[in-house]
């Protein structure tokens, strides 16, 4: 690939908006599912809501990854989505409170999947060196999922049931899968599936020359996720009935940094982008913690 390569194609678009509406379908859920499990009875279970999804997660990426680059990027993503329809199907029907974290376990799977088929996609689709434009853009349609999701999500709960919800959920993982189906498959040796590819090895689980970069992405992540976990019961605090607000503001503020953090990153370099970053972080979440109120909220967001 030329450096002068159009990365806005139709490949890569269809990609983008797969991720779009994978990312809705499981973020669409978040901001009404503490109040789900408390109408169960499980209002104590609520920290649980994200620990099991990210556990499962975490858990399966090794897995995913040595799949990816075996049997192929497609039926990896395809797989992903396909936990994400399935879950949005047996939410309604296990209501129970062992029955919602068995699925909040099952439903992490996605995220250990899907996202890890889609960056090799777009590395193999990609020149290295738009790398930074390109994972911003697509980055850039998964957080705007992180806002759509939540903000829809809510508003159906005010107008509907929660068993609409889950609906909803698995109608946008079944989108994400259609649009899969229509992309190429990018990986040329391929292998079929076999029980002997989920064996792995040390190497497949702990890459040495990642742990900086991995411990850096594990300590922001840690703090952004105990805002997500948060953010549900804290708009109730603070009186903003659709819980997704904070959502919206969040992706409102990454369109307008991405296309500029992207090629600014291909430019000057990965380090300095994660700096700013990292220092904008610790910023929103002083202004979240000192001030409580919507207008902190917003502005934090």
């Amino acid at each position: 690939m030329q450096k002068g390569h159009v990365i806005y194609n139709f490949r890569f678009g269809l990609l983008c908006m797969s991720s779009l509406f994978f990312s809705t379908s499981y973020n669409m859920l978040i901001p009404e599912l503490p109040s789900y499990l408390s109408s169960l009875g499980g209002s104590q279970y609520i920290g649980l809501i994200i620990a099991l999804f990210t556990l499962t997660a975490g858990l399966s990426r090794p897995f995913s990854g040595v799949l990816t680059d075996k049997i192929g990027r497609k039926p990896v993503m395809v797989f992903g989505a396909m936990v994400c329809v399935v879950c949005g199907l047996f939410y309604p029907i296990l209501g129970t409170v062992s029955g919602f974290l068995f699925l909040r376990s099952v439903h992490g799977f996605s995220t250990g999947f899907s996202p890890t088929a889609i960056v090799a996609y777009v590395s193999d689709i990609i020149p290295k060196d738009r790398w930074g434009e390109a994972f911003g853009i697509q980055g850039l349609c998964f957080s705007t999922g992180l806002a759509l999701g939540p903000a829809i999500g809510s508003s159906i709960r005010l107008h509907y049931s929660f068993d609409i919800l889950f609906h909803c959920s698995f109608a946008m993982a079944l989108l994400s899968i259609i649009l899969i189906l229509k992309l190429e498959e990018t990986l040329k040796k391929r292998q079929g599936f076999k029980l002997g590819l989920l064996k792995i090895s040390k190497s497949d689980i702990i890459a040495v020359e990642v742990l900086k970069p991995a411990l850096i992405t594990f300590l922001s992540y840690s703090a952004f996720g105990m805002v997500l976990t948060l953010i549900p019961d804290w708009s109730d605090h603070l009186g903003i009935k659709n819980k997704g607000t904070f959502f919206i503001v969040f992706t409102i503020s990454s369109l307008t940094i991405r296309f500029l953090a992207g090629r600014l990153s291909d430019k000057k370099g990965r380090k300095v982008v994660t700096t700013i970053g990292l220092l904008v972080l610790c910023l929103s979440l002083i202004i979240m913690a000192h001030y409580k109120t919507p207008n902190g909220l917003v502005i934090g967001g």
